[in-house]
């Protein structure tokens, strides 16, 4: 387990499976102990896409309360970050649509995106988004990892193209033709699954 300073003390994350048993008991220690793992990461996640301290934290603390509403009937025990980060994501994207600063650099990126997803009426239910979302990951899979982590963090985490270029140690624009290759590749391969884009 990871380990951790909190208050001067020494102490260990609790494993997401025992948070999950928290939340499935309606113990509210269970939203302790998330925020305590993956507060901060919540957080970065969501200031990433808000570029403000302030609103990024509201977002964190409307995930938990999410959590709490989805857990039951969830049980994220395996997926437990992967399961608040999309909370977190959703919230922040929300709050995104209703300032203008950041709305303008959401949209760009959903038009980026656009060009290479199904039609959202050709997903509509659950079963059709989870298809959809398995054969993304599928692609990304047979990426390199440096590809993938390019993909990630400019469609996920919403970083920048300076930022991308900075983190990986590439120009900004060998970080735009990955990405346009990337896209280009994804569209061809969702055909090739059956996807009409």
């Amino acid at each position: 387990m990871v380990k951790a300073f909190i208050s001067g003390r020494k102490v260990r994350n609790m494993d997401d499976n025992r948070i999950v048993e928290l939340y499935l008991a309606r113990d509210e220690a269970a939203i302790a102990e998330t925020r305590r793992k993956y507060g901060s990461k919540l957080r970065k996640i969501s200031y990433a896409l808000i570029r403000d301290h302030a609103y990024a934290e509201e977002c964190e603390y409307e995930a938990y309360y999410e959590a709490w509403k989805l857990i039951p009937p969830n049980e994220p025990r395996e997926y437990l970050f992967a399961f608040m980060a999309r909370i977190v994501r959703h919230i922040s994207i929300d709050r995104c649509r209703k300032n203008s600063k950041t709305a303008a650099a959401l949209c760009e990126l959903t038009e980026e995106m656009a060009q290479c997803l199904p039609s959202p009426g050709s997903a509509e239910d659950g079963a059709a988004e989870g298809e959809l979302a398995a054969s993304i990951s599928v692609f990304l899979s047979a990426c390199t990892k440096e590809k993938r982590g390019i993909f990630l963090r400019r469609y996920w985490f919403f970083d920048s193209v300076p930022q991308i270029a900075a983190r990986y140690g590439i120009t900004k624009s060998k970080v735009k033709t990955t990405l346009f290759r990337m896209r280009n590749d994804l569209k061809e391969f969702l055909r090739k699954e059956g996807y009409s884009i």
